[in-house]
This record gives C-alpha cells, structure tokens and sequence, in this order.
C-alpha cells in the first residue's frame, strides 16, 4: 500500500499587544489575523495565551466569559469562516456556570467556522521564586482533565498551554497517539522566559521529534505581568525555524511535515523505546 505524503502549510504566529479593554484585544487579534492570510497566505494561524485578557489571577474572573457563545469565540469564529483557514484560538479565560468553575482555555476552529476543539489547560502555573516571581492560578482557576488533537491538512497537533511545556509526559501522549506537531499559546515572564522558554521549545521537539510552535502575548513593559515574548516554531530536528523578538509581530514558516518522517526514520527512538521497563500511557478521567 502506498503511504500518502503528509501535507505542508504556512502558519503564522501571531504575537499580540494585550490591554484591558478585551473587545480592543478581540479586534486588534481579528485584524492581524485577517492580515496574516491575505497579506501572508497562512493556513493556520495561532494566537497567544490570553489574548483578550491581562495576565494576572485578579483579572481572570473579570474577564471570563462561555465558550463557544462569548463574545471572543464568536469573533474567532465568524473570522476562521471568512477566511477559510484554521485557527488556534490562543487562549481565554473561560467561565463554565454548569460547574461555577473558571478555566484557562484554548479553542480551536475550523474553515467553517465550526469549534474542532477546546484544550483546558492541565497543568496550573503555581510557583514561588524568591526575588522572582511568585504566582497561583490554582487560586482562581481549574486544572483541566483532557488531551485535544485536531486534524489540519492530514496532520494530527496537539494542543498544549504554556506551563504544559514542561511536562514532557503530556508531550509523549501526544506523540503516542500519532501527532506531528504540539502548539502551546504561553506566556512566560521576564524570570522564566530567558531560562527555558527556548530550551523547553526545543526539548519537546527534541522529545517528540515533531514541530513545536510557541505563542507568546507581546512584552509590556507597564503590565502587572510581563511576557517574554519571542514567540517561535521549532523543526523536529529541535532547530529554531522562525521566532519573534519581544514586540508586537508575526511569525511565519513553512510546515514540511516529510521531514517529521525523516527525522523518526533517521534516529528510530520511538521504536527503541523500552517498554518492558518503562511506559507513558493516559489515565481515564
């Protein structure tokens, strides 16, 4: 049987300016997507963690709002269905009155402006840094409890959000259930950002040896919290292909999903693993 070539596609990710006026964050998003289509052909276009919201737990609860029916999300689907393309919502405060519960939530959306998918994300970001930062979004928020894949052109990706990044266990699930690239909107901060948000980028590529694509909000220096930036797509090699600097811009590459192939041919670690002393396998919720 002959195997099928894995798709390509431009993405473009989309490192935005966040205030507090969320439908001035809504529109300047719309408006940047809608220039990064046809005035740069992307396919997929993602957006950053909180893209309509300031960062921050005391902001959270304010600016929460229902998906798919708020505001945000009828605006990233009205867009996706205008353009045709496929779109990583980034991701939103989201407001589920059935539980009373808030959770940090990405959405994605197809050409038809249909909702592919919502990623609530799993790992809370509750740390304590001396003379850095210290920050708990368990205080407001709710871990979420489920993996999302979509298919785009043939190409399984996973979704994952910020602090996920760092659990190379999430990363592997992923992998094992046939992903060939992991999107995480994120907003690292000014501690963390230079540390590890390149390292971990590359790591998971490395990992998993898929593409990784990194969205960040850009750097406001007056915020409360400030992004790093730098947003950035890594290749399976663990090459940076294409990244940001710390303003407000877009990023965009061209996907060649052949060479996810050859790199697993090339170094077969997937088949080498030992799984007779160790193994990666998702709990039911």
């Amino acid at each position: 049987m002959l195997k099928m070539a894995k798709a390509g596609f431009r993405i473009a990710l989309l490192q935005l300016k966040v205030g507090p006026n969320k439908s001035e964050n809504v529109a300047n998003a719309v408006s940047r997507i809608r220039s990064a289509v046809k005035d740069n052909g992307a396919r997929v276009v993602a957006l950053p963690e909180c893209f309509n919201s300031p960062y921050g737990t005391q902001h959270f609860a304010d600016y929460a709002e229902e998906v798919p029916d708020g505001e945000t999300s009828r605006s990233l689907s009205a867009v996706a269905k205008e353009l045709g393309i496929y779109l990583i919502g980034g991701t939103i405060p989201e407001r589920n009155k059935t539980e009373n519960k808030i959770y940090n939530t990405c959405t994605v959306w197809s050409p038809e402006g249909d909702l592919m998918a919502t990623y609530r994300k799993i790992h809370l970001f509750d740390i304590n840094i001396p003379g850095g930062i210290t920050f708990r979004e368990s205080d407001v928020l709710t871990g979420g409890r489920e993996l999302a894949i979509v298919p785009i052109d043939g190409v399984k990706i996973g979704i994952g959000i910020c602090y996920d990044i760092r659990f190379d266990e999430l990363a592997r699930l992923y992998r094992n259930q046939g992903c060939d690239m992991l999107i995480y909107p994120g907003a690292f901060n000014m501690k963390t950002g230079p540390l590890h948000w390149e390292l971990l980028a590359r790591a998971r590529a490395n990992d998993t040896q898929s593409y990784i694509a990194t969205i960040s909000p850009a750097r406001d220096a007056g915020a409360g919290y400030i992004a790093w930036g730098h947003s950035m797509v890594v290749d399976p090699w663990a090459k940076i292909v294409a990244s940001a600097k710390e303003g407000e811009e877009t990023v965009l590459a061209d996907l060649d999903f052949e060479k996810v192939d050859q790199v697993r041919a090339q170094i077969p670690i997937f088949q080498q693993r030992r799984t007779d002393l160790y193994n990666t396998t998702q709990q039911k919720s």
